[in-house]
């Protein structure tokens, strides 16, 4: 049996919008990366960037389960005592694209192909985005938050 590798004139980049109404968080982030490494398509290969451009809308209606809202995303910027801690809940608040954008990245394969494939994804807090000339189609999460019914 032979390996199918995709040649450059078999990879696409299609464009998918995704609204995070209402979705738990690591669902929204495994969907997400599934769809800008290019899972879904029949010419996937691990190594060939098939990946698709994501736009995530309505970041700051997601969903946290249990008690992450009290947990914290730390980032450090490499100088002495640089570490920062940030809630869940203050980040929900003020920046909801930096928790689904650390979910997603966490989500991708540790390597040089992860940061060209982190470039397509858009993430918008409101209902509103700039990429409306792309087409981009819709892709529905139906599982939605316990809570949230």
């Amino acid at each position: 049996m032979k390996t199918f590798t995709p040649k450059p004139a078999d990879l696409t980049h299609d464009w998918y919008i995704v609204d995070a109404t209402d979705v738990v968080l690591g669902r929204l982030a495994t969907h997400v990366a599934t769809l800008l490494r290019g899972k879904n398509k029949p010419t996937f290969a691990p190594h060939a960037d098939s990946g698709n451009h994501v736009i995530v809308i309505n970041a700051g209606k997601i969903a946290l389960t249990g008690d992450k809202l009290g947990k914290e995303l730390y980032t450090h910027s490499g100088r002495p005592g640089g570490l920062r801690a940030d809630s869940y809940g203050d980040l929900l608040q003020r920046n909801p694209d930096r928790i689904v954008r650390e979910a997603v990245k966490g989500m991708l394969p540790k390597n040089r192909l992860a940061k060209v494939q982190m470039d397509r994804l858009r993430i918008f807090a409101g209902d509103e985005h700039p990429h409306t000339p792309q087409k981009p189609v819709q892709f529905e999460i139906t599982q939605i938050s316990q809570q949230a019914k």
